[in-house]
């Protein structure tokens, strides 16, 4: 599918439908085109791009992978950006991605995503709605989906912080293995995150300190902006994960130290028994000329010897703070 949408400077109207507008746009030395393509056969997608846009054909191929880390690349007539957005909002914690390419040119901003979009159909529907926006140019527009890209980023991370502190409350109160698996999936998850989030600091961070020609110089306040926020969400997004790998780290440690304290009573249970049982298994040898064997006291004796090992041993454990 391409849907395009051309702003007339003049009048600041937009006009939105499909590739046939691109006709119309290179009639128009003054009209800004934005084409989106999403689920296009590659072969398609790469003649449009190369013929009407004059994109560089290993640029398109970068754009049409099913996996590419993040980069920015400057072209003499266009500027390509590569992020990965976040997939379509779920309830729960999760980490799934999309390509989105950007070429930025002059006057044309031409997006790529290898699945449904949640961030470029907000802007869409924000440019329909307040059309002064394409004012800006492709450059801004740019801009202005990847910060919407990257809020989403930070939503999906900041509706993490609450369940961690509950987890924290549970490991305390009533461990269970569930709640380790929980932790280990949210780790694996923020690795991605972190993974991602670095690539859009550095791509943010080439953009500030080389702003290429397609992007005018007025718009260094929203670039900046833009990499500021990449950088809490990296930030938030390491954060959890030490706070995940601490949580981890002090369920084992809790797991460890229940397990001690059950093999401390076990021990002490054993220490107890062993005299009494080496007492009882002497006694127990049914010999004819044994001692003790023909004493009426003598069963008492024992049962009394072995009370007193008994009180002994725990009186000596518990003075060592053992019980």
């Amino acid at each position: 599918m391409i849907r395009t949408m051309l702003y007339q400077p003049a009048t600041r109207a937009i006009t939105t439908g499909n590739e046939d507008l691109l006709s119309s746009w290179q009639q128009q030395p003054d009209a800004i085109v934005w084409a989106d393509f999403s689920d296009n056969a590659p072969e398609i997608e790469q003649h449009v791009l190369v013929e009407t846009f004059g994109l560089h054909p290993l640029a398109i191929q970068d754009a049409q992978r099913s996996r590419h880390q993040p980069k920015i690349e400057v072209f003499p007539d266009n500027v390509f950006i590569l992020l990965k957005g976040l997939g379509a909002d779920t309830p729960g914690f999760e980490f799934e991605t999309i390509q989105i390419a950007m070429f930025v040119g002059d006057n044309f901003l031409v997006t790529r995503h290898s699945g449904p979009s949640t961030s470029i159909d907000r802007l869409w529907q924000a440019l329909q709605q307040d059309h002064s926006l394409f004012a800006g140019g492709p450059a801004a527009l740019a801009l202005r989906l990847s910060r919407i890209s990257v809020d989403r980023y930070l939503n999906r991370l900041l509706t993490l912080e609450p369940r961690l502190e509950d987890l924290e409350q549970e490991i305390v109160a009533s461990p269970r293995d569930e709640i380790l698996e929980e932790l280990m999936g949210f780790k694996t998850n923020l690795r991605k995150f972190r993974r991602v989030l670095l690539y859009h600091v550095q791509v943010f961070l080439e953009l500030l300190n080389n702003t290429p020609p397609q992007v005018r110089t007025e718009l260094a306040h929203e670039i900046r902006d833009v990499f500021e926020h990449q950088e809490r969400a990296n930030s938030l997004a390491t954060l959890y994960y030490e706070v995940a790998s601490d949580l981890i780290d002090g369920y084992i440690s809790l797991a460890s130290h229940r397990l001690n304290n059950i093999m401390k009573v076990l021990t002490i249970v054993m220490a107890i028994f062993v005299p009494l049982s080496f007492l009882a298994g002497i006694y127990g040898m049914n010999f004819e000329y044994m001692p003790e064997l023909k004493s009426r006291s003598g069963y008492y004796m024992l049962l009394g010897v072995m009370s007193a090992i008994a009180a002994t041993m725990l009186l000596l454990f518990r003075r060592k703070r053992w019980l």
